[in-house]
């Protein structure tokens, strides 16, 4: 099975995002995880990204 990479930062798929939603109650740790990345700066999707996004 493919994995659709949505992060390309820390690898997370859409599957595992999904899966996340599920077992937290309808909320997304990990697109949490996300955004405080981004927002501190610490993500690299930049350069990780196939498309430069």
């Amino acid at each position: 099975m493919k994995k659709n990479i949505v992060c390309y930062c820390f690898g997370y798929s859409e599957e595992e995002i999904i899966r996340d939603v599920r077992e937290n109650g309808g909320t997304s740790l990990i697109l949490k995880r996300i955004s405080d990345e981004k927002r501190n700066g610490t993500c690299n999707c930049r350069y990780n990204h196939p498309e430069d996004r």
